[in-house]
């Protein structure tokens, strides 16, 4: 059997980008062809992106991407916060941005089918999983193009907006941004909230109302008349549609003012935004450490 050399894995390495110890594996089960351990990283790294592939992820960044009034907003995600900090995974979310604003694919599919470095997005993406050994996923994005200008706002990479404005002051779109990721509202103004979230919310007032009369009957009290009842309900509802509405919400560098004031102030005008928060409506897998050691003993038992 051929000696395998440091100098045999680093150079494998630097080929392939492998983790070391795969290298010196690969190296060894090839008895030292360089070009076979090669063609056996390939075919293990594949399989290990593939068994990635159905771990959740949950972890992240939001990138974003602004050049000549188009704009990209992407969510990239990881397994676990620690990856979503290295280098690589992090030129990844960029690029994936990058090519947003610049091919305006139709969807994730056709986002990852773009090239990159002389490979397709999905190839990057899958190569990055067998390097790391965990999963990593491109969850969504949202391009802007306008006559306009736009401002964008990481908070920690966890947390990204991007603006769609009209004004002479560059940092009141930054400012707009930045409160956006503060106080997460979910439209622009009251008319433009889901529907579904108005329902939900007149159906929690609805229960809490109908609670308290409950607990006023039992405590002998007046039951209010189904007219203040329904005043109560549509007063809840208007209260919710200022609070997450951006335009109503009191801007957080100066909460006498709203974002509509603040706005007219500054002869400025708001068209658009998104806001993305990492791994929100993911659930998230909850690992049981003690469960995890059981059955790996249990294996080795088996074994």
């Amino acid at each position: 059997m051929a000696a395998i050399t440091a100098a045999m894995v680093g150079e494998l390495r630097g080929k392939t980008d492998a983790p070391m110890m795969e290298c010196k594996k690969a190296l060894t089960e090839a008895d030292g062809d360089m070009a076979r351990a090669e063609e056996i990283l390939r075919v293990k790294l594949g399989g290990k992106a593939s068994k990635a592939s159905s771990r959740i992820t949950a972890e992240g960044v939001v990138a974003t991407f602004i050049a000549n009034g188009i704009g990209a907003l992407v969510e990239v995600n990881s397994e676990t916060d620690f990856v979503a900090k290295n280098d690589d995974f992090l030129a990844l979310a960029n690029n994936a941005a990058r090519l947003v604003a610049e091919h305006n694919p139709a969807d994730v599919a056709a986002l990852l089918a773009l090239p990159l470095d002389g490979k397709t997005l999905d190839e990057v993406r899958a190569a990055l999983i067998g390097k790391i050994g965990e999963n990593m996923s491109i969850r969504r994005f949202q391009r802007f193009e306008t006559t306009g200008k736009l401002a964008s706002y990481l908070h920690g990479a966890r947390i990204g907006v991007i603006v769609d404005f009209n004004g002479a002051d560059e940092q009141v779109g930054k400012d707009v941004a930045m409160h956006i990721a503060a106080m997460k509202p979910v439209s622009l103004s009251s008319d433009q909230v889901p529907a579904e979230l108005i329902e939900k919310e007149r159906s929690v007032a609805k229960l809490k109302a109908e609670e308290d009369a409950v607990k006023a009957a039992a405590e002998g009290k007046a039951v209010q008349s189904p007219e203040i009842l329904a005043k109560r309900l549509e007063g809840s509802v208007q209260k919710y549609l200022k609070e997450v509405s951006l335009l109503n919400q009191a801007f957080v560098k100066n909460d006498k003012q709203s974002i509509e004031q603040m706005l007219k102030e500054k002869a400025t005008t708001v068209t658009a935004f998104t806001m993305y928060v990492v791994g929100e409506g993911i659930e998230k897998k909850q690992d049981d450490f003690a469960a995890e050691v059981a059955a790996q003993m249990a294996a080795s038992k088996g074994a």
